[in-house]
């Protein structure tokens, strides 16, 4: 799973973080595959953001006239990187809190990584009034890699 995308970024340093927050989930609205932002220090000591979006080439524009509505920049800089991920699928993990969706990161037939959909375990955990932590280790009671092929054997 390679894909070229484009990374756009600019340095701000006179906007609020909490305008900034805006900005990013506008960006990630619009078609933005990520937006992060580090703090960095500009010249004469000015503490500064500097926000990275990583967009896929057909949503470039988009982000390019936001970037210009939405923020103080004047300019940014873009360039193509690859992408290099693993490959993913969803199973449903049947608990004792009810079914949790795990996405799965698989190369050459093999699971590498799973992980609990965040958001259903997070339900959970405030429904059951249980430590969110304790919603992720059930799922580490199961064996992924045998639910994952019994999916697949279907």
């Amino acid at each position: 799973n390679n894909s070229e995308n484009i990374v756009i970024e600019t340095n701000i340093d006179d906007m609020t973080p909490e305008m900034l927050g805006y900005v990013e989930e506008k960006l990630l609205e619009l078609g933005a595959l990520d937006v992060y932002r580090t703090s960095i220090i500009m010249k004469k000591g000015r503490l500064a953001s500097n926000i990275s979006i990583l967009v896929e080439e057909n949503k470039e524009k988009i982000i390019e006239e936001a970037l210009f509505k939405e923020t103080s920049t004047l300019g940014f800089k873009k360039y193509k990187v690859g992408k290099i991920r693993l490959q993913r699928d969803f199973i449903d993990i049947q608990t004792k809190y009810g079914e949790i969706p795990v996405k799965l990161g698989i190369k050459d037939g093999k699971i590498l990584k799973f992980k609990p959909e965040y958001d259903k375990c997070k339900e959970i955990a405030q429904n059951e009034n249980k430590p969110l932590i304790d919603i992720y280790e059930e799922i580490n009671k199961y064996d992924i890699e045998k639910i994952w092929r019994e999916k697949n054997d279907k």
